[in-house]
């Protein structure tokens, strides 16, 4: 025969050892496991016949597949002692870069304060926390933060924060301008995150409610007795915290909880700051020193409570500005002020505690600081030391419905007496005030809240008119409506 008539008989033996030995393999496999059947050769239906071991499932009359020669495997199920090939190992994950590690988050006030009541003979209506509070004022926006905050390493995070919504310094008239309220960096000793130092522009750790975000904050604005300690609760300096694990999971917890927590400020804090307030100018060469240690924990039954104490020693420089002693005679610059000759600044030192029980449902909060620090004298003409004192105390109760959002009523008692130093003249205040209100968190979108204020406070204004008092009594009540968007 030619050899291209033998050639298709060469390749059909070809293929037949081919399934022969198949067979074979699979023969062996199957009678060493016990189990399984025999591959024969290609009956005339054109498959193979099986036949069943003692152990096979199968019956007399079921088929055994012939590999397709286009398989992938085909050729590995040849050699019985052959591995099966290795899978691909996973693909490593790039590192991420340091921009793609920042999460923008943040929150915007709008605010209506209307006087309901004014009574005669009383100052005008006036809150040094809210601008929109007194006559010719309609719609604020109070806050418009955006916050840029990420963990860069394993060792430091940022957290960088602008308010658009300041007023520009001795204007009448212009606002929504933006500024500094927070820009520092956390700088870890562990990756546990235990012991770290913040650097840069924050809060001072000196009272719980100075350092809760106005973002959960209840009332709508702090109260004077601790927010006239630290100027915008901020200032450049260095703080030490040290955090244990138990401390981290509780902090996040009331957080998480929609508990109204103040954030992660250690249980023991330390360190050094200007002074003067966040976003003001140093006016000194003293820095104030501050040391906080707190005791969060939680009960067997489940209700979160923390307690702390904190104080801080410096001494601070006040600004003036001209006025009218008593109302007599012409403005004049008080004495002890920067620009009447005391640089060097007035001894400024408080204590204060803290007791906060988170509102599971029924919640208590309460402060109290006293010590000494710079406030305006009897008679109106100098700035000296003078001792205050002064706190709040709140109820609150938090009250889950099923599908109209979470309500928070709360009524609140503050008092105060001292220097409120970051007013022009450290003013002497007297601070007498109730307020009932109500927060309805919508969804964590959106929340209102409307508050009714009990007032008798001194109204910090200076007034440079001759023959006009500064520094009278407000006594009043108000309306007051905030509206809050968090993105």
């Amino acid at each position: 025969m030619s050899q291209r008539v033998l050639l298709p008989w060469i390749l059909l033996a070809l293929v037949w050892a081919l399934v022969a030995r198949i067979a074979d393999t699979e023969e062996i496999r199957d009678l060493g496991s016990g189990t399984g059947s025999v591959a024969f050769p290609l009956d005339a239906g054109g498959v193979h016949a099986t036949h069943t071991t003692a152990g096979s499932a199968e019956t007399a009359g079921s088929r055994a597949p012939v590999p397709e020669a286009g398989d992938a495997g085909f050729l590995e199920t040849m050699d019985p002692a052959k591995p099966a090939p290795l899978a691909e190992p996973p693909k490593e994950e790039k590192p991420k870069k340091w921009f793609e590690k920042f999460g923008l988050r943040g929150y915007t006030q709008f605010r209506l304060n209307e006087t309901m009541v004014l009574l005669p003979g009383s100052a005008p209506a006036q809150n040094p926390s809210d601008k929109s509070v007194g006559a010719n004022q309609n719609f604020l926006i109070r806050r418009a933060r955006l916050i840029l905050s990420g963990d860069i390493s394993d060792h430091m995070a940022v957290y960088l924060q602008p308010d658009f919504a300041v007023n520009v310094p001795g204007s009448p008239d212009a606002t929504y301008f933006a500024q500094l309220r927070d820009w520092y960096a956390d700088c870890y000793l562990d990756k546990e995150k235990e012991y770290r130092f913040r650097v840069g522009l924050s809060k001072v750790p000196y009272g719980w409610e100075n350092m809760q975000s106005s973002s959960n904050r209840l009332p709508l604005d702090r109260s004077d007795a601790l927010n006239s300690a630290v100027r915008n609760e901020r200032d450049v300096g260095v703080f030490f915290y040290w955090t244990p694990e138990y401390a981290q999971e509780f902090f996040k917890q009331v957080i998480d909880l929609g508990l109204k927590g103040s954030g992660n400020y250690g249980v023991f804090g330390f360190g050094a700051y200007d002074g003067q307030g966040g976003s003001l100018v140093e006016q000194n060469e003293n820095l104030h020193i501050v040391a906080r240690l707190a005791l969060p924990m939680q009960l067997p039954s489940g209700q979160f409570l923390e307690a702390a104490i904190q104080g801080y020693t410096g001494k601070y420089t006040v600004l003036s500005s001209p006025i009218s002693p008593l109302g007599i005679g012409p403005p004049v610059r008080p004495g002890g002020t920067l620009e009447t000759g005391n640089p060097q600044g007035i001894l400024d030192e408080r204590l204060a505690a803290t007791l906060v029980w988170y509102p599971q449902p029924l919640g208590f909060q309460a402060e109290w600081n006293v010590g000494r620090g710079p406030g305006l004298n009897d008679a109106q003409t100098a700035v000296i030391d003078r001792a205050l004192e002064g706190g709040y105390a709140m109820v609150l109760y938090r009250h889950l419905t099923p599908c109209h959002g979470t309500l928070f009523p709360f009524a609140r008692y503050v008092h105060y007496r001292g220097g409120y130093k970051p007013e022009r003249n450290a003013p002497f205040s007297r601070i007498d005030e109730w307020e009932l209100g109500l927060e309805w968190q919508f969804n964590p979108q959106m929340e209102l809240t409307c508050a009714y204020t009990f007032t008798d406070r001194t109204n910090t204004t200076a007034i440079s008119k001759a023959g006009e008092q500064s520094y009278r009594q407000f006594v009043g009540q108000l309306l007051r409506v905030q509206f809050q968007v968090n993105y």
